[in-house]
């Protein structure tokens, strides 16, 4: 990895705003706000979701995560919470990306890719071409309680490196990394940016010390 290159990052299941300033605090140049979900960590109020966004200064990025498949659901949601970016965890299964690109100019539309195998790659390359960036995360949408990421697991980077090298826009990688795979991440998949959540947590709580770790890993030789 170029040393000279800066890595960016998103540190995800942000929970308050003095957890929202710590990461930005370290580096982060987006938040993510994770709302309803049928599973996994990090969910928040929507009352805090628009505070945290209404407080944290630009040019960072606010994600809202919605699980919301339907097109109108998530633009009414968007507008309420008012965050710079909206993160789509689910396949969308009603309505279009052009639709909610059309209601909310301005505002970055990623999809997350649930790398699983050769169909992920599949989906991952048809959908690259509606929205601004895509998000390869661990989870798995097709179970009877759905896994839509928060999983703390890695996947097969190999998989997310093929979707890598088949798109055109930015690829944020996502999925069990921490301060000790971080580098070898990068290296491997050459993504946009990093995704964390619980690799920088102890007991659910962003913990300064492991982010410092993973900050110092990127910068290290």
């Amino acid at each position: 990895m170029d040393k000279q290159k800066k890595v960016r990052f998103k540190i995800c299941c942000i929970s308050s705003v003095d957890e929202a300033n710590l990461a930005i605090k370290y580096g982060a140049s987006a938040l993510g706000l994770v709302s309803e979900m049928p599973s996994g960590p990090g969910v928040i109020s929507n009352e805090l979701i628009k505070e945290i966004a209404e407080q944290t200064p630009p040019p960072i990025s606010t994600f809202l995560l919605t699980s919301k498949t339907d097109a109108k659901d998530i633009i009414e949601q968007q507008k309420e919470l008012r965050t710079n970016a909206i993160q789509i965890v689910d396949e969308l299964k009603t309505g279009t990306y052009a639709e909610i690109k059309e209601a909310l100019p301005g505002i970055t539309i990623v999809q997350v890719v649930h790398v699983i195998d050769d169909a992920s790659v599949k989906y991952a390359v048809e959908v690259s071409n509606q929205v601004d960036a895509l998000l390869l995360d661990s989870g798995n949408p097709n179970l009877s309680t759905k896994v839509l990421g928060g999983t703390g697991k890695i996947h097969n980077w190999e998989i997310s490196k093929k979707i890598r090298e088949g798109v055109s826009i930015p690829i944020f990688l996502a999925g069990g990394l921490n301060p000790v795979n971080a580098k070898s991440a990068i290296e491997t998949v050459g993504p946009f940016a990093l995704d964390l959540c619980s690799g920088v947590r102890t007991n659910g709580k962003l913990d300064e010390s492991k982010l410092a770790a993973f900050v110092n890993s990127l910068e290290s030789n």
